[in-house]
């Protein structure tokens, strides 16, 4: 029953068609797209003090295991 009005019509349902392009021409050119959209990495930050050891100490002491855990 629908598609027979549209089958009876030719000419009305290409101007409906043409119609319904552009208006998605319009809006297509009217939407706001970020193409690369702010987005913040995830990060963790870790402090720590180990007064009197080296850098050496340090990183094998405390960085590595707070490396494996994260």
């Amino acid at each position: 029953m629908f598609s027979r009005f549209f089958i009876d019509r030719p000419i009305f349902a290409a101007v409906i068609s043409l119609l319904i392009t552009l208006a998605g021409a319009v809006a297509l050119q009217r939407l706001p797209i970020a193409q690369y959209p702010p987005v913040a990495p995830p990060t963790v930050q870790v402090d720590c003090n180990y007064p009197g050891a080296s850098s050496a100490v340090v990183s094998q002491t405390v960085a590595a295991p707070i490396e494996q855990q994260v």
